[in-house]
């Protein structure tokens, strides 16, 4: 679970970048609710495979998630990397709230879909039900997704890059920030 603090309130509302052809899936994002979302290069995003220690050793469900990075078949970030290389643009999104994140974020990835951009794909944390079916087969195999930091996607290098508001927490209390990442073509 990724728990952000919110440092730049006035950030919240709205989109730095707009532009280029992921600039109708920021306008959708925003018009659902998204707290802000970002049109991005691919290549704007920051790769650490030393996510994968974090999940391993910080997440509570590693080994409980069909999305997470130990289950069998998961991709690995060392391999996720030449994946991400085919990509050219991808939208940031920013919510208060995981389940609105991966909401956004799929129905993003089902639009551009539609649009033509026939591999496009959502990263978020999977909060598609109240608890996963793990071991038993996934119930919605063909929704759910895996974390951007189960891919090796610094979170937090991403977002500060697009000058997004993240910080480690203190304490669960404090206003916590989601991101996922939807990948157009």
């Amino acid at each position: 679970m990724l728990l952000f603090k919110d440092r730049h309130p006035s950030r919240m509302a709205g989109s730095r970048k707009a532009g280029g052809k992921a600039g109708r899936y920021v306008a959708m994002a925003l018009e659902m609710g998204a707290a802000s979302a970002v049109a991005i290069r691919a290549s704007e995003v920051v790769l650490d495979p030393r996510t994968y220690l974090k999940c391993m050793y910080g997440c509570k469900d590693w080994g409980r998630n069909w999305t997470c990075p130990s289950a069998p078949g998961a991709i690995k970030p060392w391999d996720f990397k030449n994946i991400l290389k085919r990509y050219k643009s991808a939208v940031l999104v920013h919510c208060p709230d995981k389940k609105s994140s991966q909401k956004i974020s799929y129905a993003l990835e089902r639009q551009a879909f539609v649009d033509g951009h026939y591999f496009a794909f959502s990263l978020s944390d999977c909060s598609l039900c109240d608890q996963c079916a793990h071991p038993e087969p996934c119930r919605l195999p063909k929704q759910a997704r895996p974390a951007m930091q189960a891919l090796g996607i610094d979170v937090y290098a991403t977002a500060r890059r697009q000058d997004l508001p993240i910080s480690t927490l203190k304490n669960e209390n404090e206003t916590q920030n989601w991101y996922s990442l939807v990948l157009i073509e």
